[in-house]
């Protein structure tokens, strides 16, 4: 495609960089997105009139909509050329933020929440792709750390800036407040690169893919979204959405193989480099999503936490990582094994972990801090190499599916780790329990409390409380264990991808 690689000619130093910028913040509102509704399903429930569990429809809605667009993302810039793709989900996210905030019934709002997942789906992958379209040789490195940063961060800062929105505003200001930011970004995509998009192609549309694929995405994600509300495959309605999604990827799988022109390009994990790059990546990018989502909620309900200052604590991960992204960029820029650097980071990522598993229920600010600040010095420095080694691999024409591919990816994995690392935090709060009320002697610690001036209820509840809070922190420590666990796997897969050649850059792989 000729078009690809000739797009910086035409632009400025200046107009390049205000494309990378848009387009790094156009990937950031939409996986800030992900997360900063979470935090208003109880607001946005209470206002429409319904129950918390139809409330949480607002996110089930959105992520089942968008993990079935990601995946498609390199048929439909094939069909319709990247901006002009770009253009269409920059604009339609605006249209259903509007009205998602607007939304007076819960119909409407999940009818606007599945739009806005859809166009948000293709949004993360056309961005990416662009950004490697339009930045050639030393700068390439840079600018896809400025877009891995911007997906590192959006989950980390968004439970914090929805619970500052629902304080000081109100829950619709969670939606309407993308559409200035939508606009910017439409206006300055168009004005830069609309000139420079290749032309589509009629390339035919996969009817049957298409279909398999709702079917085991939709089941899979939707199984996820509801399993630990209804004790997994103990419910009927779990069983019958696991079975539907393994027999749909099945077929899936066989016939995208089969299929001329298959609406997923999953050929592209023949590049060992690829396949064993999306899958390190994808642990890395559980193991560290399964943080962000127990640490907020244990901060808030057993430390006594405001939901400002557990967002903060939460997101020095992400702010730390801005301060060594240079180096990152300069070091891939000269040609270090991007294999060695990841093994080394995520290995030091799995050490934090390791330091957060000994936190205690008396632990103070900084000693919940430091591990994430000191865990985000070695975050460049696995993003930015594991971009390279996965892309660098596929030629240039498989650019667009390779990044959807891997977005999607890495979108699967994070929902896996949310369903997983609640389920076991659940389980592991009910054993720690259990042992510590084998532990205590509860009438001698009775016998104590009474003795010290409390009636029996008091010191009952004293005691209950105690054991709660004991419970969910030794749980939360035994997550972290896993987590770092999980960090150390995903050191040694990374040696699985093969070298990628000196100075490669993604998408220049031959085929």
């Amino acid at each position: 495609m000729a078009d690809q690689y000739d797009i910086a000619a035409n632009l400025t130093p200046a107009q390049l960089r205000m494309a990378a910028i848009i387009l790094a913040f156009s990937n950031f509102i939409v996986v800030l997105d992900m997360t900063v509704a979470n935090v208003s399903v109880p607001h946005i429930a209470g206002s429409l009139g319904v129950s918390a569990s139809q409330g949480s429809w607002v996110i089930t809605s959105y992520s089942v909509a968008e993990a079935v667009s990601v995946p498609l993302t390199g048929w439909l810039v094939q069909r319709y050329g990247a901006v002009r793709l770009y253009l269409f989900a920059m604009a339609g996210f605006g249209l259903f933020s509007l009205s998602c905030g607007i939304s007076q019934t819960l119909a409407m709002m999940v009818v606007s929440r599945i739009c806005q997942g859809l166009c948000g789906g293709l949004l993360m992958p056309i961005s990416q792709t662009l950004l490697l379209r339009i930045f050639t040789g030393v700068n390439r490195p840079k600018a896809m750390l400025v877009s891995a940063m911007t997906t590192m961060a959006g989950p980390a800062l968004g439970p914090n800036i929805g619970g500052l929105i629902n304080d000081y505003a109100s829950w619709h200001w969670v939606f309407l407040i993308n559409l200035p930011f939508v606009a910017i970004c439409l206006v300055t995509v168009f004005s830069l690169l609309r000139a420079h998009d290749g032309p589509g192609r009629q390339v035919p549309i996969d009817t049957v893919g298409l279909v398999l694929m709702l079917i085991w995405v939709g089941s899979l994600q939707y199984m996820l979204d509801i399993g630990r509300e209804h004790d997994w495959f103990s419910d009927p309605l779990v069983v019958a959405l696991a079975i539907a999604s393994a027999v749909g990827f099945c077929a899936f799988m066989i016939w995208e193989l089969t299929e001329e022109h298959p609406i997923v390009d999953i050929r592209v994990f023949r590049h060992g480099g690829f396949t064993f790059g999306v899958l390190a990546l994808s642990l890395c990018f559980g193991a560290y999503f399964a943080s962000i989502v127990v640490i907020p909620q244990w901060l808030q309900t057993s430390m006594g936490y405001p939901a400002t200052w557990a967002g903060f604590i939460t997101s020095c991960t992400a702010l730390a990582a801005l301060s060594t992204s240079a180096l990152a960029s300069k070091a891939v820029a000269k040609g270090v094994d991007p294999r060695l650097m990841v093994s080394l980071a995520v290995a030091w990522i799995g050490i934090m972990a390791l330091a957060r598993s000994t936190w205690t229920s008396d632990a103070d600010f900084w000693t919940l801090t430091y591990p994430q600040v000191v865990q985000g010095f070695g975050m460049s420095f696995f993003m930015l190499p594991l971009t390279v080694i996965s892309l660098n691999s596929v030629t240039p024409d498989e650019l667009a599916s390779a990044t959807g591919i891997q977005n999607f990816v890495r979108t699967i994995a994070l929902g896996v780790a949310t369903a997983l690392t609640l389920t076991y935090w659940g389980n592991a709060q009910q054993e720690a329990h259990a042992e510590i009320a084998g532990k205590l002697q509860p009438d001698e610690v009775m016998r104590t409390m009474t003795n010290a001036g409390m009636t029996s209820d008091q010191a009952l509840r004293t005691i209950a409380n105690l054991a709660d809070r004991e419970s969910v922190t030794m749980a939360i420590d035994a997550v972290f264990l896993v987590t770092a666990a999980v960090f150390f796997l995903s050191a040694a897969v990374v040696w699985l991808a093969p070298r990628p050649k000196a100075n490669a850059m993604p998408g220049k792989a031959a085929d």
